[in-house]
């Protein structure tokens, strides 16, 4: 039995343990993904944005915002000391959440142009004032899409810059948020031929990741992201805007409110244990890895088959094929009629 005991070693070296006992070390990863998203209607805004008595059941807008049921909400038109705003009514009660906005901020000028506007989330809510339409000293995170410099800096405007407001510190209007700054990035999303959009995605005490599209349709571009990063509980979501003495048109046209359920960490460590490797990229090594694996086992299993039927045999051929079970003569190249006759085969 010198051939099973060959077919066993064989099978253990091989096994998917053998083989991938240092993937799936690895594969066992402390990181989660989005697994699904869930629209929460209490938080998105579509056309016609209004109902038949031209109020919305879960949002608020005032100042000089005005309703275009066919396209827009205008927050400020190209005019000078405009301010308008736009408020869920409830909070988002969402632990893990992704928000995607889509605005338009364009103009008749292509030098001078401003103010810009804000995206909220904040414990009060539809409070005016003087940073982008809404109140100073706010709790919560503040996304200012700034489209104004008032000093001068290495970097490029538009802008979005991101600040976490402890109820205490106060927006740095002249120095256009840089002291408190989160995270940044510039972005040209000003009078653009594609739709502009904003993506927020918050994991609960974990990371808040921004990116915009400007660049083209469906071309995400990573702002910035915030490791350990905590929001206040059950937060309102806001969109602000301003105009001084220089102005734009600032639109809302859509905001889309998902809740985020997140993978288990127990499937994303038994990915490949499971057969369930979570990209393209791992199902097509996994593919790859099964293929050699499957050779391998058969090509050491038919080279332990011909060992044990050599032997079998005995000297000079005397047995028949298969044992000498009848088969007919051997001949002398090895098991019938040569077929596994040329030992550089394996």
């Amino acid at each position: 039995m010198r051939f099973a005991g060959l077919l066993c070693s064989t099978l253990a070296l091989l096994s998917p343990l053998g083989v991938f006992g240092a993937l799936d070390d690895n594969a066992k990863i402390a990181n989660r993904t989005i697994e699904r998203t869930v629209a929460l209607r209490t938080h998105s805004l579509y056309a016609p944005y209004i109902d038949q008595d031209l109020q919305n059941r879960w949002w608020d807008f005032g100042a000089d915002a005005i309703v275009n049921t066919n396209k827009h909400i205008r927050l400020t038109r190209n005019r000078p000391s405009q301010m308008g705003w736009l408020w869920a009514r409830l909070p988002i009660t969402a632990a893990n959440f992704v928000i995607e906005v889509e605005f338009k901020i364009s103009g008749e000028s292509s030098h001078l142009y401003g103010d810009g506007m804000a995206i909220w989330l904040t414990t009060t809510r539809a409070q005016p004032g003087p940073v982008f339409g809404s109140v100073d000293n706010f709790e919560g995170l503040g996304l200012f899409l700034d489209t104004y410099a008032n000093s001068r800096h290495a970097y490029s405007f538009p802008r979005v810059i991101g600040m976490l407001g402890d109820g205490k510190t106060s927006y740095d209007v002249g120095g256009d948020g840089e002291k408190t700054q989160i995270g940044a990035c510039s972005a040209n999303f000003r009078r653009t031929n594609v739709a502009t959009k904003l993506k927020i995605t918050y994991i609960k005490d974990e990371s808040l990741n921004v990116q915009i599209q400007y660049k083209a349709w469906d071309d995400w571009t990573d702002c910035f992201t915030v490791n350990k990063f905590s929001l206040p509980s059950a937060p309102f979501l806001g969109v602000s805007a301003m105009t001084g003495d220089v102005s734009d048109n600032q639109d809302i046209i859509s905001v889309t409110t998902y809740s985020a359920i997140l993978s288990s960490p127990e499937a994303q460590r038994d990915q490949f244990r499971n057969n369930r490797p979570t990209d393209a990229g791992s199902s097509w090594l996994w593919t790859i890895g099964k293929l050699l694996l499957f050779v391998a086992f058969v090509g050491g299993a038919l080279h332990g088959y011909k060992t044990y039927v050599l032997r079998q045999a005995g000297p000079g051929g005397a047995k028949g094929g298969f044992g000498g079970m009848g088969m007919g003569p051997r001949s002398p190249s090895g098991f019938g009629g040569g077929l596994y006759g040329d030992s550089k085969r394996f």
